[in-house]
């Protein structure tokens, strides 16, 4: 039988910043997610193996990098950071790369989503 070794979570120096690790994250996560995404498009729009390869490793560091960042950081916080990240990065991607547009009313309402989510997550948290 043999036995699983695991990958050793990623580590930051004890002198960095909490707020510092916790937005390397984010963004980290984001852009692996977005790595991902758009090989998923590509992958779905193409067929391409190579995509689908990149695809799957980039979600599997995903996971090692998050999992990694919630010894440093709240599971919330770095969640909701990455979500908006995402979001972002999709759109501009969205606009950029595969040149979709947004109607107006659909782009206030990402504006005022986001303007939402940034509040969740930087806002005040008395109780």
């Amino acid at each position: 039988m043999s036995t699983f070794r695991s990958l050793p979570l990623l580590s930051v120096p004890e002198s960095w910043p909490l707020p510092l690790v916790a937005l390397l994250a984010m963004g980290a996560l984001a852009g692996l997610d977005l790595l991902g995404a758009v090989a998923a498009k590509e992958w779905a729009e193409r067929g391409s193996g190579v995509a689908l390869a990149g695809g799957v490793t980039s979600f599997v560091v995903l996971f090692w990098v998050y999992a990694s960042s919630l010894r440093y950081a709240e599971l919330a916080v770095v969640t909701m950071g990455w979500i908006v990240l995402l979001q972002v990065g999709i759109l501009l991607i969205d606009r950029l790369h595969y040149e979709t547009t947004l109607p107006t009313g659909k782009l206030v309402a990402v504006v005022i989503a986001l303007a939402a989510q940034g509040y969740l997550l930087l806002g005040p948290s008395g109780s």
